[in-house]
């Protein structure tokens, strides 16, 4: 913003008036005005050095800048980690290493700033003497196209160059540190989405039949996370992931509202690869609820109708109830209008879980995603969000990931998956009897 106002005005009117002025020097004599265009590209090399190395500060002025916000968020969102293990000194320090590296790039940046006045205004007193000499020269041997008088005058419409060629050198110094600073923008503005809807998609107005992972692989960059997965939820039932930490189960649920590809096989919504469909309405079909409650800086209401344009107060009230969240809101010192602060700082992990749970809730999905949807309640709460849940999930198609095998009893079939890989399938009864993962995983809870 500032390149562009400082600096518009000067592009734009200082190089017609130096065109106009060279233009009447040169009708004046064009033998000397040859010779100070070839003098000019010199001066110009040598503010092109400056300005060179100011756009290379620039640079590493605004990647620390960058750096400095990332360590003050750490710092400001992991406080009660920081004071906990007494790591006071060891943030400020890292702060203050950035922001000292910081000063230093600013002020070196700063100086070449300000030398590239003072160094045009040097070398235009230079080309001045160059032309005092040479031009003089000519006009005492009789060989110049100028008199005394005529010369003086040349000498002063040239001075008259000086200025806007000194306001061209600002606005290039400025113009390089705007560069600066609009490629670390645009480098993020301009980046690609790797996930985005087809040029001509197929329609999708509802879910029919079924959800099928055909052969589907998956690896971040080049660690494998999911090995030929396949498996169909129909519509109306209900598939639990089971299995340890890290085996995959939070990515295979990713895949589905596309927020990843599948390296290898494919996804079909009722027979259709879901690439063929627009991402707003193939995610228009889904209610998410994510392992960690994402929660705005708003009220309740406007949390749990997140996303939904004209939700009314009896709705969001009865999506809370579903979710066990309506009696500790209705505590709240505004109740439903209360804000939650950043985050949801000012509730509890469990009250933080039921609101993400309600805003599932309230967009009636046909198709839910349950990512450790109850990992975050007491057991009490636990046990009642579970019951509304089961109630939810009995006419929708649901995919739900659990640790606790004790809230996916009731799965039509429980896949568990181990190393990004399906080892074991059934119902909860069915693998019970079986001995394995599961079975080992089920004994252990038991305990």
């Amino acid at each position: 913003e500032n390149t562009i106002v400082q600096s518009l005005r000067v592009v734009f009117r200082e190089p017609v008036t130096i065109i106009l002025y060279f233009s009447v020097l040169f009708f004046m004599s064009p033998r000397l005005t040859i010779f100070t265009i070839l003098i000019i590209p010199i001066t110009g090399a040598i503010i092109g050095g400056i300005t060179r190395r100011l756009k290379k500060k620039a640079v590493q002025s605004q990647e620390s800048l960058g750096r400095i916000v990332n360590i003050l968020d750490e710092t400001l969102g992991g406080m009660r980690v920081i004071k906990a293990f007494n790591a006071e000194r060891f943030m400020r320090g890292k702060f203050d290493q950035e922001t000292d590296y910081y000063a230093g790039v600013n002020v070196n940046m700063a100086r070449k700033n300000e030398l590239a006045s003072p160094i045009s205004q040097f070398l235009g007193v230079f080309v001045v003497a160059g032309i005092l000499v040479y031009g003089g020269g000519l006009v005492l041997s009789g060989t110049s196209d100028l008199g005394a008088s005529d010369f003086i005058t040349y000498i002063i419409i040239f001075t008259q160059v000086l200025n806007p060629a000194k306001e061209i050198s600002r606005a290039v110094s400025s113009i390089q540190r705007g560069i600066a600073s609009a490629e670390r923008i645009f480098t993020v503005v301009d980046t690609p989405p790797k996930i985005s809807s087809p040029a001509s998609p197929s329609p999708l107005r509802s879910f029919e039949k079924s959800v099928e992972f055909k052969n589907v692989s998956f690896a971040y960059q080049e660690a494998t996370v999911l090995k030929n997965i396949n498996f169909t939820l129909s519509r109306g039932k209900t598939i639990a992931l089971v299995g340890p930490s890290g085996g995959g189960k939070s990515t295979l649920a990713d895949l589905l509202p596309r927020f990843y590809d599948p390296n290898e096989g494919e996804i079909l919504l009722d027979g259709q690869n879901i690439k063929d469909f627009d991402l707003s309405e193939l995610r228009s079909l889904m209610g998410i609820v994510t392992q960690e409650s994402i929660l705005f800086n708003d009220s309740v209401f406007n949390n749990i109708a997140f996303g939904i344009e004209g939700a009314t107060e009896s709705q969001v009230q009865e999506a809370a109830k579903i979710a066990n969240a309506h009696e500790f809101i209705t505590t709240l010192e505004e109740g439903y209008h209360t804000s939650i602060g950043e985050r949801g700082s000012k509730l509890s992990g469990g009250q933080r879980q039921r609101l993400s749970i309600a805003r599932a809730v309230l967009k009636n999905p046909p198709i839910l995603i349950l990512d450790e949807a109850t990992s975050a309640l007491d057991s009490e709460s636990e046990l009642l969000v579970q019951e509304a849940l089961t109630k939810l999930m009995s006419n929708r198609t649901t995919l739900v990931i659990a640790h606790r095998l004790s809230t996916i009893q009731h799965a039509d079939e429980i896949l568990v998956i181990e190393q990004g890989e399906v080892v074991q399938r059934g119902t909860h009864a069915e693998l019970n009897q079986i001995e394995g993962l599961y079975q080992k995983l089920s004994t252990i809870q038991s305990v």
